[in-house]
């Protein structure tokens, strides 16, 4: 009692005691966690205009609640940060350009949002948009009124974009002097004698190329060899898979369930005979009893089941058994419940529509009796010649079908609306007839029909068990703590374990080479506490364990020498092989220059700028241009192409013959154009400075 009445003195200083450390543990918490400073941060910026944290949280919870299929959070994330760049590098070319609109542009951006435009709250009775509707609805719901804000900012930046897009689309014309040249370089033609000599003809080991070298040449290229951030993770994969006992325990029990078994009752303390699979009296219950697939009572084709066993199960007597066999990761036994013949069932047909059927691709509109009358024309010539089935149903049916003939394909009772169902499957084939549905009229040829059976089949999955997985677990551990700060690779193969190549991560990433998206291991790799050489256990769903390692970090700035080395040592070779072939390359004359450099004169005859394929070396544009320019009789000087180092001596150059109209050859260099708008948000992100913090924010 002494001790509660001194706690009771003193309770205010202990609740201040304890606040106290309650508060200093919270705050240490965001200190080491770097909470306490990302919180106050934005989360990037585009120019210096800051994009903030909480702004963009609230865009990537609402992609991540569209329920968009295969959505994960960090492509939810990456969605929405492309889309901020965006609008943020747009918006100051909007600035600058005094791009503006106004309320009826605004109000026409909005209309295309079918959530607004197509919305039956906002429509007339002709189902139109209505502006007083629109308004007159959040008038009455002020606290809506969050939701117009942001569609109409929306929708803004969407009526810019319309208008700076028509100013790049009308910058990009083509006019009709392109097409002359167009016209011109695949008309125009030359003849020439030449000396080639190519790169092959000098040895790679003949000349090095260095790590400065490269360096120097992606320094002088630096935008095209610029490279992000990124970090080379080696693993190993400790697969978490069923063991030979895990088999063998399913096959037993699965075995096990084919004859009567006798089995101890708790409850009347005697033994009870069950039946087994081959003696039940209740065939599906007995399956869902004991099958981790539950009973289905479809008929299936025979090319629907696993292709080694489907001639068996196809013809098992009804009553009888087939197995055990596997099929996929499952070990199974099937009794046939019995065949139907024609099941399935393939059709064609033409589909003819009217206004007022569910039919949206209609080609013209027309009347239910004129669509009735067309059906009926179009019957009557299939049944005078089924042949014509084909065509007609191409050049006349409504459906999307009309591309492969009207043909529908297999298809089971009750997938087909009922009239088109019944005709179908009590007809037999070649059946030729026409019914009305909620679509419209259709002429219907049954084409073929299918047998099916009905299986009852017992399967149960080989998966391992908790000992495996236990041992597997146990395997992992040990490995991670056995390659702490040693040889990766040899206490891997110690281990008979096997080092996979190592995956290249940027910062944002999420798939990690095989083993698919795996953002905890791209987090870890770039954690600022992360060094070369750390080893971590990463625990994989349905997979197993991976066990990472850090290979290498390489900063934002040039490609690795190593990386680049495989795109530019080619390069760079040739660039020294053709100083050392023109070298050689001296004479008056082509035969003095072949001499010297021991190759002969060639001839090519009748090349184009668009067709500059020179006899045994391949596409040279740069030669054939030299060649049309040099005039001819006259040696060109060394030209360095694609394959080798040519001199060339033009002996014919053809013009084509002038034509009054480029329309043709101004269309091609239109279409060549036509996508380039979309180089827009590409290019001015090339030249943004860009703060990406979002790992910050441990997304």
């Amino acid at each position: 009692m002494a001790v509660l009445s001194k706690i009771r003195q003193r309770s205010v200083l202990l609740i201040l005691i304890i606040g106290f450390c309650l508060f200093a543990f919270i705050i240490g918490d965001l200190f080491q966690s770097g909470n306490f400073n990302t919180l106050s941060k934005d989360i990037g910026s585009v120019n210096g205009k800051d994009i903030t944290f909480e702004e963009f949280r609230m865009k990537v919870s609402n992609v991540e609640k569209s329920g968009q299929q295969g959505m994960t959070p960090t492509m939810a994330v990456n969605r929405v940060w492309d889309q901020e760049v965006a609008i943020a590098l747009l918006t100051a070319e909007f600035e600058k350009l005094g791009i503006r609109v106004g309320e009826a542009q605004i109000l026409e951006a909005m209309k295309t949002n079918p959530n607004i435009g197509q919305n039956p709250m906002f429509q007339n009775e002709a189902g139109q948009f209505d502006l007083a509707k629109f308004k007159e609805y959040f008038k009455s719901n002020p606290e809506q009124a969050s939701f117009i804000k942001d569609a109409e900012k929306d929708a803004a930046l969407n009526a810019q974009y319309s208008i700076y897009n028509t100013l790049v689309k009308a910058g990009m014309y083509t006019t009709d002097t392109e097409g002359k040249l167009k016209y011109q370089m695949e008309a125009d033609k030359v003849s020439f004698d030449y000396v080639a000599v190519l790169y092959s003809t000098i040895k790679d080991s003949d000349v090095k190329v260095t790590d400065e070298e490269i360096v120097a040449y992606m320094k002088k290229n630096e935008k095209k060899y610029k490279a992000d951030a990124n970090r080379d993770v080696e693993y190993v994969l400790v697969e978490e898979k069923a063991s030979t006992e895990d088999e063998n325990e399913v096959k037993n029990t699965v075995n096990g369930l084919l004859n009567s078994r006798v089995v101890y009752n708790k409850e009347t303390g005697k033994n009870d005979t069950l039946p087994g699979f081959k003696g039940t009296a209740n065939t599906i219950a007995f399956v869902n009893d004991n099958s981790d697939i539950p009973y289905d009572s479809t008929y299936v084709d025979k090319k629907s089941l696993p292709a080694e066993h489907a001639e068996a199960l196809f013809n098992l007597p009804a009553g009888e058994i087939y197995g055990p066999y596997m099929r996929g990761p499952y070990y199974c036994i099937s009794k046939s419940m019995g065949r139907k013949a024609g099941a399935n069932a393939k059709a064609s047909h033409i589909l003819i529509s009217y206004e007022g059927t569910q039919v949206p691709n209609k080609k013209e509109k027309r009347t239910k009796e004129e669509a009735k009358a067309k059906a009926e024309s179009l019957l009557a010539q299939v049944k005078a010649n089924p042949g014509m089935f084909l065509m007609l149903a191409i050049t006349n049916s409504d459906d999307s079908s009309a591309q492969q003939g009207g043909d529908l394909g297999y298809f089971s009772q009750g997938q087909m609306v009922k009239p088109f169902n019944d005709f179908v499957f009590n007809n037999p084939i070649g059946s030729i007839g026409l019914v009305e549905t909620d679509f419209g009229f259709h002429v219907i040829n049954v084409t073929d029909k299918q047998d099916a059976v009905r299986l009852a089949t017992i399967a149960q999955k080989i998966e391992p068990s908790e000992a495996t997985t236990d041992k597997v677990y146990t395997k992992a551990v040990k490995f991670e703590m056995d390659a702490q700060g040693k040889d990766f690779a040899a206490t891997a193969k110690a281990q008979g374990l096997t080092v996979n190549p190592s995956v290249r991560v940027k910062q944002m990433d999420e798939m990690f080479g095989a083993v698919g998206q795996q953002r905890q291991i791209v987090r870890w790799a770039f954690d600022k506490e992360t060094n070369v050489g750390d080893v971590k256990r990463f625990e994989i769903a349905n997979m197993g364990h991976v066990i990472a390692r850090l290979k290498k970090v390489n900063e934002e700035g040039l490609t690795p020498v190593e990386d680049a080395r495989p795109m530019l040592e080619m390069k760079l070779k040739n660039q020294k092989k053709a100083e050392l072939i023109k070298a050689k390359m001296k004479g008056a004359s082509l035969e003095a220059i072949a001499t010297a450099a021991g190759s002969t004169v060639q001839q090519a005859a009748d090349l184009t700028i668009d067709n500059a394929n020179i006899p045994n070396a391949g596409p040279e544009k740069k030669v054939v241009g030299t060649a049309f320019a040099v005039g001819a009789n006259k040696v060109s000087a060394p030209i360095e192409g694609n394959s080798g180092v040519f001199v060339v001596k033009p002996t014919a150059v053809t013009k084509a013959p002038a034509i009054t109209d480029y329309k043709d050859y101004t269309a091609k260099v239109k279409a060549q154009v036509n996508g380039y708008s979309g180089r827009v948000i590409p290019a001015l992100k090339a030249e943004a400075d860009i703060v990406d913090r979002r790992a910050e924010f441990q997304y």
